[in-house]
């Protein structure tokens, strides 16, 4: 049996995520003092989420029939870098469109083929996913404190070069990590992904995990400039970040025990209930520094506890010959979908009604995706994970 390459899949999780936690918390500030309002903020937002509508699934298509996963990741690295690359020259918002809906396109392919890909080299050692990808967490908490640090101390440093040379990082560690054995999938086979798809429980999987992340889209696009607004320095609104980004790892380190004791569906219900209290806090009491960490705290359960929930019921879902697409759907639905919607409305709302408004809806997707996944998601009676290994 061979070791999982688990230095180079840590390394891999660090690079993207540290990339994920300078662009995240600070692209929408940054084209604040571009120059742009917050509906074109949202919109260019939605627009990147858009792309994850389509790309993951071309990825994901290309990953499974030619058996090359970590090929389809290490192209679709150096051109999202090369693409991003565009960003440093001077572009109005039309500009700004074609460069987002370009690097969205070659982004939004890598992480569901590298999850798929990760799941495939520890899929004898499946509780040890967590303890690889908090090393994502880890490379999301390092860039939003130094940036903010950064930034404190030099306004007019510039997001765009830092994140080019995070994409590079990126490209670079995607070549030391070993491509997976995979048989190619034919044709014929491949048509029993509809079957899968067309499963009552599954079509209510994918329908709240598109809620969720139309809930989190206005914390990822306008929490920054949330705070902003409410008179909190950039270095404090770095460490909630991060505050909430440890909160996470804390929970990934100890998610293989709470596999062994509670089913995902538990998991799934849990965090989506957290996910309300969360929002509302946001909404009603961004005043109160003590109520924000609390918020931030429960970033354990809203990203943390759904995420490894998600990727599991996927991989459960979707079984092996299909994990490429299965997670690309995921991704395609939820955070391309999903976070598509919660962009577009969010920047609405927030230039006509202000933030508090737009958090209470975060909170009433949450509700609607409670409600769902209590009647449909996590019934079916499958191994528990501790007997997978």
């Amino acid at each position: 049996m061979t070791k999982p390459p688990y230095l180079s899949l840590s390394g891999f999780y660090f690079c993207y995520f540290a990339t994920l936690g300078t662009f995240i918390p600070y692209w929408g500030v940054y084209l604040n003092n571009a120059g742009f309002n917050h509906q074109q903020i949202g919109e260019l937002s939605a627009l990147l989420s858009a792309t994850r509508i389509l790309s993951p699934n071309i990825g994901g298509w290309l990953a499974d029939s030619t058996g090359k996963s970590l090929a389809v990741i290490r192209f679709c690295c150096f051109f999202a870098a090369l693409l991003f690359g565009c960003f440093l020259l001077p572009n109005r918002y039309a500009g700004l469109v074609v460069i987002t809906l370009g690097f969205g396109l070659f982004w939004n392919v890598i992480l569901p083929q590298f999850e798929a890909a990760t799941l495939h080299h520890i899929s004898q050692y499946p509780r040890r996913y967590s303890q690889i990808r908090l090393w994502g967490s880890v490379g999301f908490i390092a860039a939003v404190l130094g940036v903010g640090s950064l930034l404190d101390h030099q306004p007019s440093a510039g997001i765009p070069p830092i994140v080019l040379v995070l994409l590079a990082c990126n490209w670079v560690v995607a070549l030391f990590v070993p491509e997976i054995q995979q048989h190619r999938t034919d044709v014929a086979r491949g048509r029993t992904l509809g079957k899968r798809i067309d499963k009552p429980e599954v079509l209510a999987f994918l329908l709240v995990c598109l809620l969720l992340q139309a809930a989190h889209a206005p914390y990822y696009v306008f929490y920054s400039l949330y705070l902003k607004q409410h008179g909190y320095t950039t270095a404090l609104t770095g460490g909630l970040w991060a505050l909430g980004v440890v909160a996470e790892i804390m929970l990934f380190m100890v998610m293989g025990r709470l596999l062994s004791y509670l089913s995902l569906r538990n998991i799934l219900l849990c965090s989506i209930s957290l996910g309300i209290l969360r929002w509302l806090l946001l909404a009603y009491y961004a005043d109160d520094l003590s109520c924000l960490v609390v918020a931030q705290l429960l970033h354990a359960a809203t990203f943390g506890g759904v995420h490894v929930a998600t990727i599991h019921l996927v991989q459960r879902y979707f079984g092996g010959r299909h994990q490429g697409k299965g997670q690309a759907l995921l991704v395609s639905i939820g955070y391309g979908l999903g976070g598509l919607l919660g962009s577009y409305y969010s920047g609405l709302f927030w230039q006509a009604q202000g933030g508090p408004v737009v958090f209470v809806l975060s909170a009433a997707c949450c509700g609607l995706a409670l409600l769902i996944a209590f009647v449909w998601v996590g019934r079916e009676n499958t191994p528990h994970l501790e007997s997978l290994g």
